[in-house]
């Protein structure tokens, strides 16, 4: 029996100067970085080369990775078998609706400026925020240290490994507190406090943003994010997308969600590793990669069949 392909697109994080080298080496994947760089009035390879703090500003960090994304995929889908869902990270959910066939490459770099900058808006008058992940403690324990401390989580990724989310004046506190319950602490290249109720004011305009563009019923299924439950139509999609960017993201569940809908392979888009190492840690048995551990698409290409062939 073959196994399912699940495309895993990452978030905000792994990003790097060589992060557009595979994509732009093919010509579908050169074509998208022009056509996004057009789009967003920033030359993007430029940008990636350059590398340094410029590339985690959420102005230039969410149109970047959307692109990045989708132009790897681009370089890479016509030698892959059909996947049987993409899923997506935090912003990577967006990127997956984009991969999934649901939007175009102008259409998720104008969504992916929108929502910087609604999030960035959001979080302007309280003291913006950020992220700090925390590893090491029950699921319960970490959200009573994060509340105490005026934030709360945002993401969880296992039970015992969740991101937390507060004004910058929290963050610290929720820090002290994890590691002195013994926990592993590290802030993130996030400069919001995102999946938290500090971002309620961007959800209904980029809901609204969403509504006015282009985007499709995905021909095929894509995770929510906030619910691990696969969205199979517009309407699904407009409310998963708006409503995660102020509600915990339960990626956790989504890994899970996907090994019951049938996938046994996962090939996150890059950059970075992260997804792949969580899916090793949470799914054992299953098969998982990076674009960016290979050098060569013909050589993502070889390992993807191989293993969809062989379950």
């Amino acid at each position: 029996m073959s196994g399912g392909l699940a495309i895993l697109c990452p978030g905000q994080g792994g990003q790097h100067a060589g992060m557009l080298e595979l994509a732009a080496a093919t010509p579908a994947g050169a074509e998208v970085l022009r056509r996004a760089s057009a789009a967003a009035g920033l030359d993007l390879s430029a940008l990636a080369r350059a590398g340094g703090s410029e590339l985690f500003r959420n102005a230039v960090a969410q149109p970047l990775l959307c692109a990045a994304e989708l132009a790897t995929w681009a370089a890479l889908r016509e030698g892959l078998p059909a996947p049987r869902l993409f899923a997506g990270y935090s912003l990577g959910e967006l990127a997956a609706y984009a991969c999934a066939g649901a939007l175009g490459v102008e259409d998720v770099v104008a969504l992916a400026a929108r929502r910087a900058a609604l999030m960035d808006a959001a979080a302007g008058g309280r003291g913006r925020g950020g992220l700090v992940a925390v590893r090491g403690l029950p699921l319960a324990r970490a959200e009573a240290l994060a509340r105490a401390a005026g934030g709360e989580i945002a993401i969880v990724n296992g039970p015992d490994h969740c991101i937390a989310g507060a004004p910058d004046a929290a963050l610290g506190a929720i820090e002290r507190a994890a590691s002195g319950a013994g926990a592993k602490v590290q802030r993130l290249s996030v400069d919001v406090a995102a999946h938290t109720a500090a971002l309620a004011p961007a959800v209904l305009p980029f809901a609204e943003a969403l509504a006015a563009s282009a985007l499709r019923d995905p021909p095929a299924p894509v995770l929510a994010g906030i619910s691990g439950e696969p969205v199979r139509d517009r309407a699904g999609a407009i409310a998963a997308l708006s409503r995660q960017l102020a509600e915990r993201v339960e990626w956790g569940r989504c890994l899970f969600a996907a090994t019951e809908l049938g996938c046994t392979v996962f090939l996150e888009l890059g950059p970075g590793s992260a997804l792949t190492r969580m899916v090793a840690e949470a799914l054992p048995g299953v098969e998982a990669r990076s674009v960016d551990d290979f050098r060569t698409v013909e050589g993502v290409r070889r390992w993807v069949e191989a293993r969809v062939g062989a379950r």
